[in-house]
C-alpha cells in the first residue's frame, strides 16, 4: 500500500446501472427492434442518449457560406476536451471553420464552454479570451510551459495559434512568441515528450499545400460538381516537429528531425511507444498516401519505419484513406495496436502489434464488411460498457456523393456506429445503430471521449461538419470501474504526465493504457486513464512506466469506482512485469 495516493471518489455503481436498466426499459417500451447476432448478444441495449439540448452545448459548426465544391468545405474540424479551469470537470472548446477561399478565415471565433460539474455547459468565449478567429481544424491539449494549466493549440487553414492558459480563467494568444505559427493546412496535433528532457514537444500533421487556386473541377456520383480527391492535387505536405527550448519558446526542429524523408496527406496523429524501447514514437493516418511510422531514433531524430514495420498500407498492398487514428492494446501484451478510419469501398483498419512488428488483423477482427458502406472520420477507443473489454466509436460522415443515399436532403450524412469488444479480439456492430435509441443520420468529423459529468464513465462529444455539435451521454456502463491522473512529483505545478504507460493487473486479468489525449481526428480527449472492470471490485496495483525513461512505479491496490490521483515519486520502485 502507497501512502500519500490523493482519491477522487465518484457515485456509486447502482446509481449507474438504474440509469441503464431504465434507459433500456424505455428503449423496450418504444417498440425498438431488438439487436441482431452481430449485435454481440445485447438485444434492444442503449449505450447513449443524445443530450445535446439540455446541455446547454449549442455550439453550430459552419463549413461555407456558399457551397463552392472546394476542398476544405468537406474536411471538417475537431472538437478539444480541456479542463481550463482546474476545477476538476470537462470543458468543450469548439472549432469553427467558414468560407475556405475567405481572407482571414472564419467570421465567427471558436467557442470555449465551461462545464458547472454536472455535464451542463456556459459558453465563456468571450471571458475567456479564448475565442481565436481562424479557420480551425483541430486542437492539443498539454502544459507546454509547466505551470500547471492546460494550454490549447490549434491547427489552422492558415496559421496556427497557441493560446497560453494564464490560470486566472483566461488565454494569451502567444503564437508569435512559441514560434508555432505554421501557416499551412493544418490537421490533428500531438504534445508529447521527444526527447525525455521533461517538457513536452508538439508534433503537427500537415494535410495538403492547398490554396483556392489549386481547386480542380472534379465530378460526382450522378454528375454534377463534388469533391476532389486529395491526390488530385499531388501536393502531399510535410509534417512539423516543434522542439520546446524550455523558455516558452519551441523551434522548428523539423528538418533536423528527418521529417522531410516522406510527404504525406496527414490527418490523424497518435503518439506511443510502439517499439518497446522506452521512447515515444509518432504514427500519421495519410488521407491517399502512404502511412508514416516515425520511429524515435532516440538523438534527435526520427526513422520513417511504416514499410518494414507492417504499417504503412493493408494487407493488400494499397494506400488507403487515412482519416482518424487511435492507439489500442487489443492482446493486452503491453503492445499498443493501431485502428484507424477509411473512405467508403475501404474498409476500418486494424493492425496488431507484435514487438514491433504489425499484421492487418481487420478481417479477424470483424472490422472488414462492417465498414465498407461508410466514410469514417471520427474514432474512439474505450471500454463505454466497462465490462474490462474496449470498444469502438466511429463517427462517419461522405465526402462524395454516391447512389445510395440515407438521407435524400443530407447528401453526405451517415449514422455513426458503435462497435462491442468481445474480449476474443473481436468487434460486434452494436444495434440499434451507434448505441443510440434512433440513429442519427450527420456528418461527424471530430470526437472527443471524456467523463463529462463525473459519473465514472465514458460520454463522447461529436463535431459535426456544418451542423450543430452533439452531445452523447453514456447510460450504458454497468460493469465496475477505475481511474488514473497521474501527475508531477510534489512540489511541482501539479502537471498530467503525458506519455505515461499505465499496466493495470487485477486477479488474472492485465490492462495496460497509455495517458495521451491526441488520438481520433483533430481532436483532443481527456487524459486520465479509465479501465472497465466488469465484476472486480478492485485492483491489485499498477504499474507506471515514465516516457522520459525513469524508473517504473507501482500503486495500489486499490478499490473500484474511482479515480486515483498517482504523484510520481510516491510508487514503490519495481522493475517491469513480464508483459502478457
Amino acid at each position: 500500500m502507497i501512502a500519500n495516493v490523493q482519491l477522487t471518489r465518484r457515485p456509486p455503481r447502482s446509481q449507474r446501472t438504474t440509469l441503464a436498466f431504465a434507459a433500456a426499459a424505455l428503449c423496450a417500451c418504444s417498440g425498438d427492434p431488438s439487436t441482431s447476432e452481430a449485435g454481440g448478444g445485447m438485444a434492444g441495449k442503449v449505450w447513449f442518449e443524445d443530450v445535446t439540448d439540455e446541455s446547454g452545448l449549442s455550439f453550430e459548426h459552419i463549413a461555407y457560406y456558399e457551397q463552392k465544391y472546394l476542398m476544405p468545405e468537406c474536411i471538417g474540424a475537431g472538437v478539444a476536451l480541456i479542463d481550463f479551469d482546474n476545477d476538476g470537470d470537462l470543458d468543450v472548446y469548439c472549432l469553427q471553420s467558414g468560407d475556405p477561399s475567405a481572407a482571414g478565415g472564419a467570421s465567427s471565433a471558436n467557442r470555449l464552454y465551461r462545464n458547472d460539474g454536472s455535464g451542463r455547459f456556459v459558453d465563456v468565449t468571450e471571458a475567456s479570451g479564448a475565442g481565436h478567429q481562424g479557420n480551425g481544424r483541430g486542437a492539443a491539449v498539454g502544459d507546454y510551459d509547466q505551470d500547471g494549466d492546460l494550454d490549447l493549440y490549434i491547427t489552422n487553414l492558415g496559421p496556427n495559434a497557441l493560446l497560453q492558459n494564464n490560470g486566472d480563467g483566461t488565454f494569451s494568444n502567444v503564437t508569435a512568441k512559441a514560434n508555432v505559427g505554421h501557416p499551412g493546412w493544418g490537421a490533428s496535433a500531438a504534445f508529447f515528450d521527444a526527447d525525455q528532457d521533461g517538457d513536452l514537444d508538439l508534433f503537427v500533421a500537415n494535410y495538403v499545400e492547398w490554396s483556392p487556386g489549386a481547386e480542380l473541377p472534379c465530378t460526382g456520383a450522378g454528375g454534377g460538381l463534388d469533391y476532389c480527391n486529395p491526390t488530385n492535387f499531388d501536393a502531399p505536405a510535410q509534417d512539423v516537429l516543434y522542439r520546446n527550448e524550455g523558455d516558452g519558446t519551441f523551434s522548428d526542429h523539423s528538418g533536423a528531425a528527418g521529417l522531410s524523408s516522406a510527404f504525406g496527406n496527414g490527418l490523424g496523429v497518435v503518439v506511443d511507444d510502439f517499439d518497446g524501447d522506452g521512447w515515444q514514437d509518432v504514427y500519421v493516418a495519410n488521407d491517399g498516401t502512404a502511412n508514416q511510422l516515425w520511429i524515435n531514433g532516440r538523438d534527435g531524430t526520427f526513422l520513417d519505419r511504416s514499410l518494414l514495420s507492417g504499417c504503412a498500407v493493408n494487407m493488400n498492398g494499397a494506400v488507403e484513406a487515412g482519416m482518424g487514428v487511435a492507439v489500442l492494446d487489443l492482446e493486452n501484451d503491453g503492445d499498443p495496436d493501431l485502428l484507424m478510419t477509411h473512405l467508403r469501398a475501404e474498409s476500418n483498419t486494424l493492425y496488431v502489434n507484435r514487438r514491433g512488428v504489425f499484421r492487418d488483423r481487420t478481417l479477424n477482427a470483424g472490422l472488414h464488411a462492417t465498414s465498407l458502406n461508410y466514410t469514417g472520420f471520427g474514432l474512439g477507443v474505450a471500454d463505454f460498457d466497462q465490462d474490462g473489454n474496449l470498444d469502438l466509436y466511429v463517427g462517419n460522415g461522405r465526402v462524395a456523393r454516391w447512389t445510395m443515399s440515407f438521407d435524400p436532403k443530407k447528401p453526405y450524412a451517415e449514422p455513426n456506429q458503435l462497435f462491442r469488444g468481445t474480449g476474443s479480439g473481436q468487434f460486434k456492430e452494436v444495434e440499434p445503430q451507434g448505441g443510440v435509441r434512433e440513429a442519427y443520420i450527420g456528418s461527424t468529423r471530430g470526437l472527443a471521449l471524456g467523463d463529462l459529468d463525473g459519473d465514472g464513465d465514458i460520454d463522447i462529444v461529436l463535431s459535426e461538419n456544418g451542423e450543430r455539435m452533439r452531445v452523447l451521454r453514456n447510460v450504458g456502463a454497468q460493469g465496475n470501474w477505475i481511474g488514473f491522473r497521474v501527475v508531477t512529483p510534489e512540489g511541482q505545478p501539479l502537471q498530467d504526465v503525458i506519455g505515461a504507460r499505465l499496466r493495470v493487473d487485477f486477479g488474472d486479468e492485465v490492462r495496460w493504457r497509455t495517458l495521451t489525449g491526441a488520438y481520433g481526428f483533430c481532436s483532443a480527449n481527456q487524459i486520465h486513464a479509465h479501465v472497465g472492470l466488469g465484476d472486480a471490485t478492485a485492483i491489485d496495483a499498477v504499474t507506471i512506466h515514465w516516457p522520459d525513461g525513469g524508473e517504473p512505479e507501482a500503486f495500489g491496490p486499490f478499490a473500484a469506482d474511482s479515480t486515483h490521483v498517482l504523484v510520481r515519486g510516491q510508487g514503490d520502485a519495481q522493475a517491469p512485469r513480464a508483459q502478457k
